[in-house]
């Protein structure tokens, strides 16, 4: 089963995506399996991270920007070779179990979408696999 989560994103952040993607494999009818998340642009990416304080989504955002802030030296005509590399930080898919039908995260986990190059409209697809 493949499905699409469509997003309009800020100028950068991570966005939570958790309950639409536990959504999915609820509807999915699938009780033991694999769920693969996958963002198909080279300025955002998906991780895994605390969902319960959000002032750490603001640190990531700040320790994102201290990683890979934008340079004069780069030569991208576009002019966001920084959001380029912050994806290649968080990569662009993930793959999660599910068990008795729940994706198996932990208690303080949460799925994001990592916005590096807003605002956007921005997809995320998801493929259940049973197994």
């Amino acid at each position: 089963m493949l499905s699409k989560i469509e997003l309009s994103t800020p100028e950068e952040g991570f966005i939570k995506i958790t309950r639409e993607i536990m959504n999915i494999v609820e509807e999915s009818g699938v009780k033991e399996g694999i769920c693969t998340v996958f963002c198909p642009h080279t300025t955002a990416g998906l991780t895994i991270n605390e969902n319960a304080d959000p002032d750490v989504v603001r640190d990531l955002t700040l320790a994102m920007n201290t990683l890979s802030p934008d340079r004069k030296e780069y030569r991208h005509a576009e002019g966001n070779s920084s959001a380029h590399v912050k994806a290649l930080l968080t990569g662009s898919s993930l793959q999660l179990i599910i068990s008795h039908g729940k994706l198996l995260l932990g208690t303080w986990q949460g799925i994001y979408f990592a916005e590096y190059d807003g605002p956007r409209s921005r997809n995320v697809f998801v493929k259940i696999i049973e197994g």
